[in-house]
């Protein structure tokens, strides 16, 4: 079990200080979390930092709009982050600001070397100012008329109905989604990060390790489209860091700083704690080469692009060491479908927490999901219901309630001694595991050692080859590796088969029989000894999953702090255990319901001052209504039809037919349908591709001469000509359901 003493320096990505967290966030920090709780136990020293992105130009007007300064603003965010942190028990090291004079210091330092290094370039840009605010424009802060298609209300990069991409100049009828204003152009000096010159050591590097495998990949994705220089520089007004010599008029763009409040919170934890000479081992180039010290990220595949490519090469080529490993995870979809105000399933921590009470319920459900992958993690909120209440209070927890009343009862809380047999079996259960030939374990456990890749684990793998028998405490390295490589699904899997076993000792030795037999007293106190050892074995290798609970664990059990190597001994004979009490409840799936209808996103009537016009109105139309009403249908009857929104991920002529195009669209159900539509007069199928659409998602395939048609695109016509396929409005994406 002996292991080098490692030194990491851990971080989650920076929450954007403009908003609350959601459980979208929390799959991070409660993956980040886990993994830091796990290698404290192993007795590594571990720093987790974190801070609050704070830079921008969405905090400066979002500070406007509430009639405060930005600091106000980021003061009053970062509090409350903070407290929905802690309530999920995230236990940072340090939770800073990245406005802190440490980041600047960084950032500056930073910026200054590659200047001279030769990497930084100034050339003149023309962009869109708006008079009205005095300010130059963000590309998403500047709306028009999508130069290719015409459509309305697109944003200044790209268009959302027909796909095309594009600069912001480029679009027609212009104007600032700030003020309304028309926009003017205007000449402006940035900065730019010569990103290409840096290509040969990040080909390198992104295959040195540091990347899972499919991160990997996608770095050669965007090598292949090529490395443009990369602006990191904005005008003022802007809240930030003014980038040194420009006098006030240029501040480094909030992704520049981002990344380095990792260093300033750092710094900052260091300072405080008098142990600020020891920065540089972690942080320096050369010192951390010396000290074995690692830096590991834990983020989002949606920001893998700033981590992986401008992070490295800024580190690299100013003096500061590379990340050891980044480890980058999926989004969380709820119930199969991005999470929706609409639907109630946009939920932030607070509202979790004043409806379902328990963070750790969430804390198991994302552990028993997450892997070591970048998948998407879904929170199926009726599985999550079964689940914590099949796991965690009808396995787990009913361990010690059958058996540890018995022990106060009958022993005066004391624990027997257990017979040599028990402690084989004790081993079996949870040191050892079962150990058969590689040919009996499932592809899936076979699957999970090899991801281990070059672990310790993985090469005393390798040289068993045809068996795992002789690999001793081979269960308790795996689930150890498990947590390592953040398979925690696996390690819960390996962990509820071994509270299954307890449960199934407990059922086959029936202490609740022996209680009854005159003479059973020893085999009473030995059996329930026994399920007590199991249930504290369970407990040490969820303690990074479930931390507070853990905690009511030990003082149940009358015990300081479990370490993780606490599970290769049993509790001695003697040792005095206090008496149980209560320690999870189920989940009432009535607090889910309450929780996703008050997240609802609730449209309150428009004010309307003409009531008696209204009801005129409302009178004058009773009549037709009234004839008509033979042609309604209910809403029952309406609701079976599934509209769903879908984009066209390619279009193409079908060889042989007058009318039709074959369309392959994506609902966001994992795959794409093919839809044959009777719009070959009206379109090109070159300018489908992108676009959104209105398709009926639950209509029966139809068996067509060219194919299987898997729906039915919505079009609209009329008397005269023209066939007009239906788009919906901006911000409706691919699977959402029209209602």
């Amino acid at each position: 079990m002996s292991e080098p003493k490692r030194r990491i320096l851990a971080t989650s990505a920076l929450p954007y200080a403009n908003g609350p967290i959601h459980l979208g966030h929390l799959v991070e920090y409660i993956q980040t979390d886990i993994w830091v709780r796990f290698q404290k136990m192993r007795g590594h020293e571990v720093h987790y930092v974190c801070a609050d992105d704070t830079h921008g130009t969405p905090i400066m007007l979002r500070a406007d709009k509430d009639g405060i300064t930005p600091e106000q603003l980021i003061a009053r965010v970062y509090e409350e982050h903070k407290r929905d942190f802690k309530d999920f028990l995230v236990e940072f090291d340090n939770y800073h600001q990245t406005h802190s004079d440490e980041t600047r210091q960084y950032a500056e330092d930073i910026y200054k070397k590659l200047d001279k290094a030769g990497l930084i370039a100034r050339r003149t840009v023309e962009q869109f100012f708006d008079p009205v605010k005095n300010m130059f424009l963000p590309d998403r802060y500047i709306k028009g008329e999508c130069p290719k298609c015409g459509t309305k209300d697109q944003y200044g990069d790209s268009c959302e109905n027909c796909g095309a991409t594009y600069a912001p100049t480029d679009l027609k009828n212009p104007y600032s989604a700030i003020s309304g204003a028309t926009p003017v152009r205007k000449e402006s000096e940035h900065y730019f990060f010569k990103l290409g010159d840096c290509e040969k050591f990040l080909k390198e590097w992104t295959r040195s390790g540091t990347l899972q495998a499919e991160a990997a990949n996608k770095m050669q994705e965007w090598f292949a489209a090529g490395l443009n220089d990369w602006d990191i520089s904005r005008d003022a007004p802007y809240f930030g860091f003014e980038i040194p010599g420009t006098n006030g008029k240029k501040y480094f763009y909030v992704w520049l700083d981002a990344p380095i409040g990792y260093f300033g919170s750092f710094k900052n934890y260091f300072d405080r704690n008098g142990r600020g000479a020891e920065v540089k081992d972690f942080i320096d180039e050369k010192a951390a080469a010396k000290s074995g010290a690692e830096m590991i990220h834990f983020i989002g595949k949606d920001i893998l692009y700033f981590h992986a490519l401008f992070w490295p090469a800024m580190l690299e080529n100013s003096g500061y060491r590379t990340p050891t490993k980044i480890y980058s995870h999926g989004f969380l979809t709820v119930n199969g479908e991005k999470m929706s105000k609409s639907r109630g399933t946009f939920i932030t921590a607070r509202s979790y927490l004043e409806h379902i009470k328990n963070p750790e319920y969430l804390r198991y459900y994302y552990a028993a999901k997450l892997n070591g992958t970048m998948e998407d993690v879904d929170l199926n909120l009726d599985d999550f219901v079964a689940r914590v209440n099949s796991d965690l209070i009808g396995k787990y927890i009913n361990i010690a309630s059958r058996c540890a009343g018995f022990i106060s009862k009958h022993f005066n809380g004391e624990l027997a001694e257990l017979s040599k047999e028990s402690k084989e079996l004790y081993r079996k259960i949870i040191i050892d595991g079962d150990n058969p030939p590689v040919s009996q374990h499932s592809e899936e456990e076979h699957r999970s050692f090899i991801q281990a890749g070059a672990s310790v684990l993985a090469k005393e793998l390798a040289q068993e080859k045809d068996a795992y028998g002789d690999i001793k405490e081979l269960q308790l390295k795996l689930i150890a590796e498990c947590y390592e490589t953040r398979e925690y699904s696996f390690a819960l899997r390996k962990l509820m088969k071994i509270a299954d076993l307890a449960n199934e000792y407990v059922n086959e030795k029936k202490p609740w029989d022996l209680a009854k037999q005159v003479g059973k007293e020893s085999r009473l106190h030995e059996v329930c000894t026994m399920a007590i050892a199991l249930f504290r074995s369970v407990s040490i290798l969820l303690k990074p999953i479930l931390p507070r609970l853990v905690s009511e664990i030990e003082k149940f059990l009358n015990v300081k702090s479990f370490i993780w190597s606490d599970v290769l001994e049993p509790l001695p004979a003697g040792h005095r255990i206090n008496e149980y009490t209560h320690l999870m409840a189920r989940i009432d799936l009535k607090a889910i319901d309450t929780m996703v209808e008050a997240s609802k996103e609730t449209l309150a009537p428009a004010r309307d001052s003409h009531s008696q016009q209204r009801h005129a109105q409302h009178q004058q139309h009773t009549d037709e209504k009234a004839m008509n009403e033979a042609n309604h249908i209910s809403i029952d009857e309406f609701s079976k039809v599934d509209l769903r929104i879908a984009k066209i991920v390619n279009a193409e002529h079908v060889e042989g037919a007058d009318k039709l195009l074959k369309l392959t669209v994506d609902l966001n159900e994992g795959h794409t349908r093919t839809i044959f539509a009777g719009i070959k007069s009206a379109y090109d199928p070159a300018t489908l591709v992108g676009r959104l659409t209105v398709v009926a998602a639950n209509l029966a395939p139809r068996k067509m001469k060219f194919g299987m048609s898997e729906g039915m695109v919505l079009a609209a016509s009329g008397d005269g000509p023209g066939i007009f396929i239906l788009s919906p409005d901006n911000g409706a994406e691919p699977g959402m359901r029209v209602k």
